[in-house]
This record gives structure tokens, sequence and C-alpha cells, in this order.
């Protein structure tokens, strides 16, 4: 039986799910701390954890383009909520994964949320993991998101990871490590909004482990008013494998951005690339729109929303 669900989370929910969350198949939705309802699958099975708070899924290998969708929402104020969820991935399954969280908060204390996920991917499966933030409400409190993201890569397996900061989220710790075994592939993209007096740091480490590995990250943000970014991802070859680092930044108004890409290479045939860019909006591009009726804050947004997607 579905759980009657507010107005506000049912928006902050189409905001931060992609797919459309929905009361069927395998999901699991976390309200204001606490578990508030959950479904399974023949092939995809979720269980609370009895030692912490958090949830284990398991992906046996008979799934085969299957959603699991374990949203997170907040709506009242002063809730630190902390979540361990691990995902234990069989051979040969083929599954998506959507997260995200989203904060609303209407009051004057902090809410927070610290999201600890642990993917443990067998042989020659296919993960794709979206997970959005984003923060809403009118208050003075502090909406902060502190994701930490662990992925061990069996062989031949291949990991989609899609990440978005879409805004309101005042202060934000991003920690990503990977392990790569023989033939897995990551593709990573992480894309981040910053205003006001936000701030946001990003750590990605990669490590390719296993002969034949690869991955690639893609980092795109977009930094206005005053707030603060700081990237640093770090690709380490300790086998023969191939990594692509690309962080590319906009930069607006008063704000700061720190880009630290970084390349080790453990190994004589691992080929590891790096790239940067930071950079201002383009005036020729917003002349252009403006030739289409459009004031110059419709032009950044059209120039900003297209640089992120």
């Amino acid at each position: 039986m579905a759980v009657e669900l507010d107005s506000v989370t049912n928006d902050v929910l189409k905001v931060i799910d992609s797919e459309g969350f929905k009361q069927e198949g395998a999901y699991n939705l976390r309200s204001n701390g606490t578990p508030l309802c959950h479904g399974d699958t023949k092939n995809i099975k979720i269980k609370r954890k009895e030692d912490r708070p958090g949830i284990d899924v398991y992906i046996s290998g008979e799934t085969q383009g299957e959603q699991v969708h374990i949203p997170v929402v907040i709506t009242v104020p002063g809730i630190n909520d902390v979540v361990y969820n691990d995902f234990y991935v069989e051979d040969g399954a083929d599954v998506t994964i959507v997260a995200g969280c989203g904060i609303h908060n209407a009051g004057c204390d902090e809410s927070r949320h610290d999201g600890i996920h642990a993917f443990h991917i067998g042989k020659n499966a296919t993960v794709r993991y979206e997970e959005k933030h984003y923060g809403t409400g009118g208050g003075t409190g502090e909406k902060i998101l502190n994701p930490v993201t662990q992925i061990y890569l069996g062989e031949g397996s291949v990991f989609y990871l899609d990440t978005a900061q879409i805004g309101g989220v005042d202060s934000t710790k991003r920690q990503t490590f990977v392990e790569l075994g023989i033939n897995a592939r990551l593709q990573a993209t992480e894309r981040l909004l910053t205003h006001d007096d936000q701030t946001a740091d990003s750590d990605i480490q990669v490590e390719m482990l296993g002969e034949g590995s690869s991955a690639q990250i893609i980092s795109r943000s977009v930094a206005k008013g005053n707030s603060r970014q700081t990237f640093h991802p770090r690709a380490v070859g300790k086998a023969l494998c191939h990594a692509h680092i690309q962080c590319d930044s906009i930069i607006m108004d008063k704000a700061h951005v720190c880009s630290i890409p970084e390349i080790d290479a453990e190994h004589l045939d691992a080929a590891i690339i790096h790239e940067a860019a930071i950079g201002r909006i383009n005036n020729e591009q917003l002349l252009k729109l403006r030739t289409f009726g459009m004031t110059e804050e419709e032009a950044e947004a059209v120039i900003i929303e297209n640089f992120l997607n």
C-alpha cells in the first residue's frame, strides 16, 4: 500500500529524481532521518541495516534494465542525518540506480545529510548511478550535503557515475573513491552550481589496479556571487591503463574557483591525461542570444544550463 506524501516532499522528489519517483518496483524513500517506505522486485532486494542507519541493496545477476530509486528528503529544520547504503551487484547485472537528496529548510537551524554509499560490483556488470542534490526553502538555516561514494569495480564491469548539484546547497564536501579491476571502465560526470556565499569541495580519487582498465572524469561547474569551489580529481595508474581528467568552470561576479587535477603513474604503461579551464561567459554568445530578444539574465541562464548539461 502506497504511503501518502505531503506536497513539499512531492515537489522535492520531482526535482531530485529525473526518472520520476513512484512507489513501484525497487525503491526506498528516506524522509527526515527515517525510512518511510520501500519495495522489492524479484531480482532486487532492499534490506534495512540492523547495526546503523541505512540499507543493503542486493541486485542479482538476472537484473537486466531495471531501476532502483533511493531518494532522501529532509523538510524539518535542525536534522543531522547520516546514512550508510551498500549495494551488492552480482556478475552480469545491468541496473540503473537513481539517488538524490533534497533539503527544504524554512527554519533557522541547519539541516544536514551525509550519505555514505559503497558499491561492490561483480564481473561484467553495468551500473548507471544518478545522484542529484538540491536545496530550497526560505529559512536562514543552512542546507548542507556531504556525500561519500565508494566504488569497487570487478573485472570487465562498467560504471556510469552522474552527479549534479543543481542549486540551493549552502555547503558541500564531496568525496569519491573508485577502484577498477581488469578491463573495468569508469565514466564519471560531475556538475555543480553555486551562488551567494555557498562553498563546494570535491575530491575524486580513481585507482586503476587492473590491466586494461580505463577512466574518464569530467567536471563542469558554474560559480556565481561570492561562492567558492575547489576541485581535486586524482587518477592513479597502477597497471596498463588509460585515463582522462577534464575540469571546466565558468566564473561569475566575485566567485572563486580552484581546480587541481592530478595524475599519478605507477606503471610504465599507464597513460593519463589531464586538462582544466576556468573562464567567464563568452561575450559573443551573450550578444547572439540578446539579438533574439533575451535579457542579459535570460541569456546567461541559457548559457549556464547548456554548459552544465
